[in-house]
């Protein structure tokens, strides 16, 4: 099978897969990774399959919407590629992409390095950064009902993985604890570019906030 058939297989199950998924993890915030990472790997000397199907397959089951389940994703992307015919140490190399690439908190350190890996955890840290971040952010806190802001519920920038995981608190509060972080962990000299400036929109983005909350402007 060649390399276009593979993508174009592939960009089709992720597409029927996540049909009713959550709006921030949906077919769309899986193709603004694709195409983020297909930007980024320009610059770098990585296996364009390998990004390619990495990007594609990296939210296939997204364990916060599957109880905690970190195992579903990397074995639904397994059973996919397997079916295609797809090279052994290829398949084995996405599925450490997909069981690595998550921000998981409680500074967990990551098991498994690759110039692949970098180009698609920046491609996604991007997406989660910057005006599509600030979207993405509100509609999975009005997904999960939490509020908006809520000054007595300080941000808790030392919570443990299952701290993170099962955090209840005000959508802002993500702000402190995920993406205002995101910037200076970025792996490729294009992502840290983009990323500086996504930065400073959600900078001004919370600082318009505070004013609005508490009416002065």
């Amino acid at each position: 099978m060649t390399f276009e058939n593979i993508i174009n297989k592939t960009k089709l199950f992720v597409k029927e897969t996540l049909a009713d998924a959550e709006g921030g993890h949906d077919w769309f915030h899986t193709l603004r990774v694709y195409n983020n990472a297909l930007l980024i790997a320009k610059d770098e000397t990585v296996d364009p399959l390998i990004i390619g199907l990495g990007a594609l397959l990296h939210d296939i089951a997204d364990s916060k919407f599957h109880d905690g389940d970190e195992i579903i994703g990397p074995k639904k992307a397994r059973e996919f590629l397997f079916k295609l015919n797809v090279d052994s140490k290829v398949i084995e190399h996405v599925v450490q992409i997909i069981e690595n690439i998550s921000f998981k908190g409680g500074n967990e350190t990551q098991k498994f390095k690759s110039a692949e890996l970098d180009v698609i955890q920046d491609a996604d840290r991007l997406d989660a950064i910057g005006a599509i971040g600030i979207a993405r952010c509100f509609n999975y806190g009005g997904f999960k009902n939490r509020g908006l802001y809520n000054p007595d519920i300080k941000p808790n920038l030392n919570m443990s993985k299952e701290e993170y995981k099962n955090s209840k608190a005000p959508t802002i509060n993500h702000f402190y604890e995920k993406l205002l972080l995101l910037k200076d962990r970025m792996n490729t000299s294009t992502a840290k570019k983009i990323a500086l400036e996504r930065h400073n929109y959600m900078l001004n983005f919370l600082e318009q906030f505070y004013a609005e909350w508490h009416g002065k402007l």
